[in-house]
């Protein structure tokens, strides 16, 4: 579904990326851990558009994306970014009819966005600044989905959210999923990213240093020592 070779980035001097290849297969979720400034969001901005690679390709099925934000969303692939990104002055609605400025009838979409999240249908018309920042991450979400995706890139949808919510969040993006769209997720949470995973890709410095299924990465030892937060249980 998504198909990446050979890319590379840089600001100026600095190597954000360099090299990166992987495919994204139609209907799986991937998901993309590192540490902080290794390179994950950067990946994601040149995904969508927002960064121009000085190397390499990036395929959605047959088709070779162009670095032009638009353009990528026209070819169904769309960007929920670091920081959700809402429009606080308008309300939920508008903030999702927003979302939907490449369908022409975007009233499916947004009936389809209370289904998924009755919260928002609830506050459709209050300002989504002053909503909480689960129901902004699920706006976030949401407003992603009205453009209908086939790859829904989410960068850091678990950011600054309290552990109950991030369950829900993880909860939500498996249940996107199941809906047939396929799922890069870069998480700085990597146990619970590889744990709904069907692969992942460990990004350090830019270069892409390990690919395995979720379970597999989830075990490796030198995984849980750098992002998991301990050491493997030896067996019994």
């Amino acid at each position: 579904m998504l198909k990446i070779e050979n890319l590379s980035f840089s600001y100026g001097k600095i190597q954000a990326i360099k090299n990166v290849s992987f495919e994204l297969k139609k209907g799986e979720i991937m998901a993309i851990v590192g540490a902080n400034g290794a390179g994950k969001s950067s990946l994601m901005k040149c995904i969508a558009g927002l960064l121009k690679p000085q190397n390499g390709t990036i395929y959605c099925g047959d088709t070779l994306l162009e670095p032009i934000p638009f353009k990528v969303v026209e070819n169904k692939v769309v960007l929920v970014p670091e920081g959700r990104w809402i429009f606080p002055n308008l309300t939920v609605e508008e903030n999702l009819m927003m979302g939907g400025y490449t369908v022409n009838d975007r009233s499916p979409g947004i009936q389809h966005a209370y289904r998924m999240f009755p919260r928002l249908e609830e506050r459709k018309q209050q300002r989504a600044g002053t909503m909480s920042g689960g129901e902004q991450q699920m706006l976030a979400i949401a407003r992603g989905l009205m453009a209908n995706p086939k790859v829904l890139l989410l960068d850091e949808p678990s950011l600054g959210l309290a552990p109950l919510i991030v369950n829900d969040i993880m909860s939500i993006i498996q249940e996107i999923n199941r809906e047939g769209i396929s799922v890069l997720l870069v998480e700085q949470n990597a146990r619970k990213a590889l744990g709904i995973a069907h692969h992942g890709c460990v990004l350090e410095q830019g270069v892409i240093v390990k690919t395995g299924t979720g379970a597999e990465l989830a075990q490796d030892e030198s995984i849980i020592a750098a992002y998991l937060g301990g050491t493997k249980k030896k067996e019994q």
